[in-house]
């Protein structure tokens, strides 16, 4: 099979390894930046070119597309979509991953447990905004941030007020939660591919730090998850329409708890800690369904 790997940087350890696993499988594989893919649009089709040549007929696409791109990486490969190929992601459920704030309503209505959130614009309101949140600690937390950048916890009610007016005159998007504190600073990243979970990571935050990302020094080991936090993080995954993700989870006294639901997880931290392929799960759960969409697609036309 023909696959597209959407990626600034094809010496990136994830973009490297999703490149060996599909080559150790017989694929082709291309990896291209997507800010060097340009399209054209009409109601006759459509068309794409990478520096100067066309682009087309890739069987699958797989998008790492880094959150500082999101809109035209996801405009990309919604270009991709629709001349055709697959993706275990589409354009549409990378943007309501990428928005902390929509994500975590679309989890909440489907009766996914998130710590508790509250969200508000105007300044008159912040007083009642932290009491429908409780006493602190709280997390706070820019709406696009990563890797745990843009995440604050404030151990008093006039840190928190003081953070949201800074934010606020930065004109940042920013939520707001409780602290799980039975949490000890550790979250699992559950990695999920298709409907299973190939990998899980217990991650602890360093010492003197709550954020547990393993870029802020934080480690990890392997971890099995128990069968509710599997089931958690793909019914959060499948919900977003996410055929591979990073989900995030941490243990509370009321069960598992979805922190964040990555569309782009990183390979190198979680292949480290478990030994597993990862790499090699999500090129075979991809070459499977394009497969299974390109012979669905052929049938409707045959018919």
């Amino acid at each position: 099979m023909k696959f597209a790997i959407l990626s600034r940087n094809g010496k990136l350890y994830s973009t490297r390894r999703l490149v060996e696993a599909a080559r150790e499988r017989g694929h082709s594989v291309r990896v291209l930046d997507p800010l060097r893919c340009y399209m054209r649009i009409s109601s006759e089709g459509f068309d794409m070119r990478y520096k100067g040549k066309p682009i087309s007929d890739y069987g699958a696409v797989v998008p790492r597309i880094g959150a500082s791109i999101t809109r035209y990486g996801c405009a990309v490969l919604r270009q991709f979509e629709l001349m055709g190929s697959y993706s275990p992601n589409s354009a549409s459920a990378i943007a309501r991953a990428r928005d902390k704030l929509r994500c975590h309503q679309v989890l909440a209505a489907h009766g996914i447990g998130l710590p508790v959130t509250v969200f508000g614009d105007n300044p008159d309101d912040t007083g009642d905004l932290l009491a429908m949140l409780g006493p602190p600690p709280h997390v706070i937390k820019l709406n696009e941030g990563t890797q745990g950048a843009g995440v604050m916890l404030t151990e008093k009610p006039s840190a928190s007020r003081a953070t949201i007016e800074t934010l606020r005159g930065l004109y940042a998007n920013f939520l707001v939660q409780e602290f799980i504190a039975e949490a000890k600073g550790a979250d699992l990243r559950c990695f999920v591919v298709g409907d299973t979970v190939v990998a899980a990571m217990r991650r602890l935050a360093p010492q003197g730090d709550f954020r547990s990302n393993l870029h802020r020094g934080g480690t990890a080991r392997p971890v099995r998850p128990t069968r509710a936090e599997v089931a958690t993080a793909v019914h959060a995954a499948q919900i977003l329409g996410l055929g591979v993700a990073g989900v995030d989870l941490i243990r509370s006294k009321r069960g598992p708890l979805v922190l964040e639901v990555n569309s782009s997880p990183g390979l190198e931290g979680i292949e480290a800690a478990t030994g597993i392929d990862v790499a090699g799960a999500v090129i075979e759960q991809i070459a499977a369904a394009a497969l299974k969409q390109h012979t669905s697609n052929t049938n409707l036309t045959d018919s």
